[in-house]
């Protein structure tokens, strides 16, 4: 019944002389401008010189202002880049460069490949390449800003030249690595299933989507990080007995040497959501920054979101919308009108056409992201509870204080920006909820029987 809807559906969205183009190009000029009003509403909160009243006995003046500041550059940062990448978008689309790149991807395979490699799933294949590659490029400028004069300003990048160029090498490796078997069988089920692909896909992505969660702590990260088991003591003892009291399947306690990188703080778990071991992983900053309780209760955070399903919850989710997803683009897969908009009048790929829907679906995405900060933050006011009813309330706000110090983030945001743009509650916000009482300069103060953990005690090898 569903496949008859859209069969229907797809019949009456394909006709001639429709204005695809313009309807493209208008979602993304309103998206665009409401990107934007809405970063300029956050700056205006930005520009605010006193520290939040809930926050006026934990956090000093000078590190507000430092906050502030480092919100504002990213802020600025942001609207610079959104221009150019709007600039880049309209003209892609407004010049139809999507069929120049695509004759040049069959250009040069009929030249230099193999005739068993002249397809559309080849060519479709290089033609990601070429246009990820040409995005990479224009790209750089940004990125290389971003670590090594925004980051680099406000004492966050740890990385050296060299490492950012191995990075991006590495990156593009496992592009080509994983995106070429992934990116055949995506169009082999869609091009040999006929009108029901969609379900074959959406079994497939799956599949997929797990296998990247089991695959990607134990070959992609290592390719990046050095990993290495949390040193016996007082913090591995309590968080293992944590993990017992939980009936948590902890397999290892690992430290990521996250500040060969950047000296943002952080902790995870890693592991399929129902079933096998997991593990659990430390950013090294987090222990140099935190007491050995602070630590707990950041990790008594991340147990929560396992104890209460979240991870399931969200892959449920995601699961959802992507059938959503694929069914849709079923709709348009051989619309004549939408791929003749765009430049394409005698051929119609299939990649091509999931491009150009997915630009018809960006405005439907942005009430979709709305709605899903909505959920993930009532799962962050519900981890939270769930290590404050552990006993964890004075040393996870004390810890939160102390992350958003270290990581200077925003501590006070237009609610409209912060619907669209924060999976997290903001601090104050979250703070209210434990029942915070106060704790007068936490970002300084320690007991003297909790002393941060130092590199020295991880043994933690300097790269």
């Amino acid at each position: 019944m569903i496949q008859v809807f859209l069969q229907r559906l797809a019949r009456w969205l394909d006709r001639p002389l429709f204005p695809w183009k313009k309807l493209v190009i208008g979602f993304s000029l309103a998206e665009f401008t409401l990107e934007n009003w809405l970063l300029f509403r956050q700056y205006k909160v930005l520009q605010r010189t006193t520290v939040p009243k809930a926050l006026q006995a934990d956090i000093e003046t000078t590190t507000f202002d430092k906050s502030q500041a480092y919100g504002r550059a990213k802020a600025k940062f942001s609207f610079v880049s959104g221009i150019f990448n709007h600039a880049k978008s309209f003209a892609t689309l407004y010049f139809n460069v999507y069929p120049i790149i695509w004759a040049v991807s069959g250009s040069i395979l009929a030249r230099y490949a193999p005739v068993r490699f002249s397809g559309e799933i080849s060519q479709s294949l290089l033609f990601v390449y070429l246009f990820g590659l040409i995005d990479l490029v224009a790209g750089i400028p940004f990125a290389y800003y971003h670590s090594f004069v925004l980051e680099e300003k406000f004492g966050f990048n740890k990385m050296t030249l060299k490492l950012w160029i191995t990075d991006m090498i590495k990156g593009q490796a496992l592009t080509i690595a994983f995106g070429i078997p992934i990116g055949s069988a995506f169009l082999s089920i869609i091009k040999s299933t006929g009108q029901s692909f969609f379900y074959y896909l959406w079994v497939f992505m799956l599949v997929v989507q797990v296998s990247a969660m089991t695959i990607y702590p134990i070959l992609i990260v290592p390719m990046f990080n050095k990993l290495e088991p949390l040193k016996p003591g007082k913090l591995k003892e309590s968080v293992e007995a944590l993990a017992s009291r939980l009936q948590f399947p902890l397999s290892e306690l690992q430290v990521i040497d996250g500040s060969k990188r950047s000296a943002h703080s952080n902790a995870y778990f890693t592991g399929l959501p129902w079933i096998g071991k997991k593990k659990i992983v430390i950013y090294d900053t987090l222990l140099e920054k935190s007491s050995e309780k602070e630590v707990e209760a950041v990790l008594a955070h991340e147990l929560g979101h396992w104890k209460m399903n979240h991870t399931s919850r969200l892959l449920f989710i995601s699961q959802a919308h992507l059938f959503y997803i694929f069914a849709l683009f079923s709709v348009f897969i051989e619309n004549k009108s939408l791929y003749a908009d765009f430049g394409f009048h005698k051929e119609r790929p299939v990649f091509i056409g999931f491009l150009l829907f997915n630009e018809i679906l960006s405005p439907t995405d942005s009430i979709l992201k709305l709605l899903l900060n909505i959920w993930t933050r009532s799962m962050e006011y519900e981890a939270d509870a769930f290590a404050v009813k552990l006993g964890y309330a004075s040393e996870l706000g004390a810890s939160l204080i102390k992350l958003q110090i270290q990581n200077l983030s925003s501590m006070d945001a237009d609610w409209f920006y912060s619907s669209f743009h924060h999976s997290h509650p903001i601090l104050t916000e979250r703070l209210k909820a434990m029942g915070w009482s106060g704790d007068k300069h936490a970002s300084s103060k320690k007991a003297d029987n909790e002393k941060p953990l130092k590199a020295a005690d991880r043994e933690i090898p300097e790269l």
